[in-house]
């Protein structure tokens, strides 16, 4: 088991398969730390590799809103808060990494398409330890963010995909609401 771990994800909108891959992270070391990328627009960069997970509807969720869920997620599913951290993670400025995470921890990482490949060669660029949990097609990926937003927007039922804690939270903040106000081009 590792120390510190460091995992990242946009989670927009956290649902059951980030969990399963939070958890396993946090199996794998004493203390996991948590970074929510695309954490405002200013540290927002478009990669060719997946041009549409920097645009304005594909994060329409703040950091706080994200940090939120992360944390009752996290708690939800029985880690103790003193055993994992959430920071904001600039995942496309790799040379500011060194100011929201330790740079000698080991960086955990899934790969379902060229943006994971595309990571971890940012990863070992800056010789940082890299482990890789696992390798999926795109087709065997599971579930989509993108997908529960698009279920959101449709008025379909999404609260199943998502943990509870989450799906409290999301309404609370009318998550649904907004992102269907979005769709149809309304904004409040």
């Amino acid at each position: 088991m590792h120390k510190l771990g460091v995992i990242h994800g946009r989670f927009q909108v956290l649902h059951n398969d980030h969990i399963r891959y939070l958890l396993e992270g946090k199996r794998r070391c004493s203390h996991l730390i948590i970074g929510i990328t695309n954490p405002d627009p200013s540290l927002t960069k478009t990669d060719a590799a997946d041009t549409l997970r920097s645009s304005e509807q594909s994060n329409p969720l703040t950091y706080y809103e994200r940090y939120r869920l992360v944390r009752a997620a996290m708690g939800e599913s029985g880690v103790p808060e003193e055993q994992f951290s959430i920071v904001p993670y600039p995942i496309n400025l790799p040379n500011i990494y060194c100011y929201y995470v330790p740079m000698d921890a080991v960086f955990f990482l899934t790969i379902y398409d060229e943006w994971g490949e595309r990571k971890m060669q940012m990863f070992q660029d800056l010789g940082l330890k890299v482990e890789v949990m696992w390798r999926r097609t795109p087709a065997t990926k599971g579930l989509s963010a993108g997908d529960i937003r698009a279920r959101m927007a449709q008025g379909e039922e999404w609260e199943s995909f998502v943990p509870s804690v989450v799906a409290e939270i999301l309404k609370e903040l009318d998550i649904p609401g907004r992102i269907a106000a979005c769709s149809s081009g309304k904004v409040e």
